[in-house]
């Protein structure tokens, strides 16, 4: 097999991975938390927030794939278990069904979390001149960052 040569040696690649992982991690998290929500809601704003969580986690679902395949671009292997994630990730796990307003909350708190582990990917992607990965990550942080305001707009 051809050893990968892309311009940023195997250290950097692997420290840019795990902060990938990271990421990956919280993305996951959050997009499955986001889903539970989606499902469970309830209340006088059942509607607005039902189709918001779905454009939410749907955005979610395909920013994971997106993340994974970097990772694997930097030739370290993506984690993809439940258990890799719940170790990798800064994001609490719910219990039960909380009430609607709680849920944007929660979500808002996943997000900003996500906004700050992108912020750390972006120091370590710069600092080796990973311009594809500090692209990526810019972007999911302009999203997450849009994401909160949204949803702390609502509980206001």
């Amino acid at each position: 097999m051809q050893k990968i040569d892309i311009g940023i040696n195997e250290e950097n690649r692997n420290t840019i991975a795990d902060g990938l992982a990271r990421l990956l991690a919280d993305s996951y998290t959050l997009y499955l938390q986001t889903h539970n929500f989606h499902w469970n809601v309830v209340g006088p704003r059942f509607r607005d927030l039902h189709l918001m969580f779905e454009e939410q986690y749907t955005e979610l679902a395909a920013a994971v794939d997106d993340i994974a395949e970097r990772i694997r671009t930097l030739d370290v292997p993506a984690p993809g278990t439940y258990k890799a994630f719940a170790q990798l990730s800064k994001i609490e796990e719910v219990d039960g069904v909380p009430d609607a307003e709680a849920m944007v909350d929660i979500l808002t708190v996943g997000h900003e979390q996500v906004v700050k582990t992108c912020r750390e990917v972006l120091k370590v992607a710069g600092d080796a001149g990973d311009e594809s990965t500090t692209a990526l990550v810019g972007d999911r942080m302009r999203i997450h960052e849009k994401a909160a305001w949204m949803l702390r707009a609502i509980n206001k």
